[in-house]
């Protein structure tokens, strides 16, 4: 059997759908978040450490034999890594669609040209506040605002979609917000939920008063995003919002979390982990061969990549066990996989998404 060439359906049907890996490729950031322990004045330059280009190159070639199609480029600060074009490229080259996460205040126009030609499908860039003035003091980053107004103009010429990743804390200003994001030159945003502490080698989370919520704000702040959708399109799906105030209520889970089955998140040191929450890595990327794969229904955590995208394939993970039952020829068994009441949410989910999702 052929692993490295198998199309989507086929992914489908044999593992669920295509996988997704989050690779931070440093751990370096030259901006002071308030809301991130990977920031300037928080991690020492000493310990900053960059993935090598072959173990980058080394990792992709893995992945993608693991049914791994979308990647999502990430650090610290990516841009900031030497190897950046050559690690984007090599995703490309596999036809995986590589995703960058970027503070952009590197974000140069030879910089992005070059980017475009290795590869990129679509840029996320972090946005913080609804004022110039609120987000760039919490990025310690002058004159940011500015480089992301250009380069959402130059990336619109290129024909490359870049989309708002703003992080839910106490800068925001909901109402604000849309009129701010065009003024930048966005379409889209997509919301990160707050994080105050995580498990694995992953600094995107602080213990600050600025991500500090009772769950009663959090539900609130879940409830204004859905309002927002009526005038932003706002990538995290209803039925995901809908989860999540489940989550801070306290309430049953209907969206297990695809967190080491098909979404992964691999760091600087190569080490493969489940996601950013868990406590311990899986294994080195060069020992992933499938066999380390977890579905467990765990719903731990809030992190949004990890469980959008798992309420999004969670229709597609139906399929897939209801063909595996088919051909064990356990009918009964697949038509409960076709039935199970989330599968509709997920079709909604994925049907709220749609215009986004045939951009790739």
């Amino acid at each position: 059997m052929d692993h490295n060439n198998r199309g989507t359906l086929r992914l489908v049907l044999e593992e669920g759908g295509p996988g997704v890996c989050t690779f931070a490729i440093n751990n370096a950031c030259n901006a002071r978040c308030g809301f991130c322990n990977f920031a300037l004045d928080k991690l020492p330059r000493e310990d900053w450490v960059y993935v090598s280009r072959q173990g980058a190159l080394d990792a992709l070639d893995i992945l993608y034999a693991q049914g791994i199609r979308y990647l999502v480029i990430t650090g610290g600060e990516p841009t900031m890594h030497p190897d950046l074009g050559v690690i984007v490229k090599r995703g490309a080259d596999l036809d995986m669609k590589v995703m960058l996460v970027t503070n952009g205040g590197l974000l140069r126009p030879e910089r992005i040209r070059d980017l475009v030609t290795a590869g990129i499908s679509s840029f996320i860039i972090s946005i913080d506040a609804a004022t110039v003035e609120s987000h760039e003091r919490n990025r310690g980053l002058p004159g940011v605002c500015e480089k992301i107004r250009e380069a959402n103009r130059q990336l619109k010429e290129l024909k490359i979609h870049a989309t708002a990743s703003v992080t839910m804390s106490r800068l925001v200003d909901y109402e604000a917000l849309p009129g701010f994001l065009e003024s930048l030159g966005f379409t889209s945003v997509t919301f990160s939920y707050p994080l105050r502490q995580l498990g694995s080698s992953f600094l995107g989370y602080s213990d600050s008063p600025l991500v500090d919520f009772t769950n009663e704000e959090l539900d609130a702040a879940f409830e204004r995003i859905k309002r927002l959708k009526k005038r932003f399109l706002v990538l995290n799906p209803t039925p995901s919002l809908e989860e999540m105030q489940r989550f801070v209520k306290h309430e049953t889970q209907r969206f297990p979390c695809l967190g080491g089955f098909q979404y992964f998140h691999l760091d600087w040191h190569l080490m493969l982990w489940r996601c950013h929450y868990w406590e311990k890595p899986m294994c080195s990327i060069y020992e992933f061969d499938g066999s380390q794969r977890i579905r467990d229904g765990c719903t731990r955590c809030m992190i949004d990549c990890y469980r959008d995208s798992s309420v999004m394939q969670y229709i597609g993970v139906s399929v897939h066990d209801a063909y595996q039952a088919v051909r064990a020829g356990k009918l009964g068994q697949a038509a409960k996989a076709l039935a199970r009441p989330a599968n509709l949410g997920s079709l909604r989910a994925i049907l709220e998404e749609l215009p986004w999702l045939l951009r790739f």
